[in-house]
């Protein structure tokens, strides 16, 4: 049986834990938030709630608006972009803004879990382009391993440069990026067949992208993606200071990468990431809770609002028979 012809897999349904665990580590993680606001609060002979009220009264909310609408709107772009780039290399010819309704609608699902609107996507281009959708979720493995090394870079970057005034558990992450190092270079001469030429696992279909890149292709993603990270470290810095809170620039590109690596992990209202900014910041556990809770959550939201306008076009294209051009 060739590649092309590979039969479509019919979708296993999640085990009990499996559905269970994340809102299992969003109930520890907000606990965790509770727990540390409270005692900030009672610092200040106040309540949690009403300390949480508090903070959030003392925000600009039109200053916070006018940061984060255009960066969200940006990050859309470049995120686009990135999905454009990796479908054209690896799957089909399809236009950047034929790429946006496949982007933006993704974000509707992925407000749960940013995994699954991976996988939209790829019922999109099959419903779509007639790409099988072994191809495009492998595509979609290529992303997600891109991301993972994008993220590791600059955190590595912004820990070289801001050694002494991060905290210490950061210091453990250039030693993590040589391991990696050591694996990409593995990576890329195994499927690459420089390595174990006759292993069967390299020939599996969703490995396809792995099998057709080459190192370049990798290092352009990363390039690629680098442009929304330093516009992150930028806007959360300026939105930071509006919660109350003062943090250097190169000190939030150490902490960023770290913090979207918790937003990676499955689980409602991006509770690991929020808790994450609370622990970084344990003298203002308040400030940091509110912000990384409207933070992350309005971002997801925001994008899934970007989503809505091409979501009438998106259903016609897949399931009305109409290429929508």
């Amino acid at each position: 049986m060739s590649e092309d012809t590979v039969p479509q897999s019919k979708p296993r349904t999640p085990r009990l834990w499996q559905r269970v665990l994340p809102w299992a580590i969003t109930l520890v993680c907000f606990t965790y938030l509770y727990v540390q606001i409270d005692r900030q609060a009672a610092r200040e002979g106040q309540s949690a709630v009403p300390y949480l009220v508090s903070v959030f009264r003392d925000v600009s909310w039109a200053s916070w608006l006018a940061l984060m609408i255009p960066y969200s709107a940006f990050f859309f772009l470049v995120d686009s972009m990135v999905v454009w780039r990796i479908v054209n290399w690896f799957n089909a010819k399809v236009p950047y803004k034929d790429i946006l309704p496949i982007r933006g609608s993704a974000y509707i699902i992925s407000i749960l879990n940013e995994q699954v609107g991976k996988g939209a996507m790829a019922l999109y281009l099959n419903r779509r382009d007639g790409v099988p959708g072994w191809q495009v979720g492998s595509s979609m493995l290529f992303i997600m391993f891109c991301e993972f090394f994008y993220l590791l870079f600059w955190a590595t970057i912004g820990v070289s440069l801001r050694w002494d005034h991060l905290p210490e558990i950061f210091h453990s992450i250039p030693a993590v990026a040589a391991v990696a190092v050591v694996f990409f270079v593995v990576w890329v001469l195994f499927f690459r067949g420089s390595i174990a030429p006759g292993a069967a696992f390299r020939d599996r279909p969703i490995f396809l992208s792995f099998r057709n890149a080459k190192p370049w292709h990798y290092f352009a993603i990363i390039a690629l993606r680098s442009p929304a990270l330093l516009a992150a470290v930028v806007i959360y810095t300026v939105a930071l200071r509006l919660f109350g809170v003062g943090a250097e620039f190169l000190d939030m590109l150490g902490y960023l990468p770290v913090i979207f690596f918790g937003a990676s992990v499955p689980g409602p209202f991006r509770a690991v990431a929020i808790a994450m900014w609370a622990q970084l910041f344990p003298e203002n556990a308040g400030q940091m809770a509110a912000f990384g809770l409207v933070q992350h959550n309005f971002f997801i939201f925001f994008n899934a609002a970007i989503g809505l306008l091409f979501l009438r076009r998106a259903n016609r294209e897949i399931f009305g028979g109409d290429d929508g051009r």
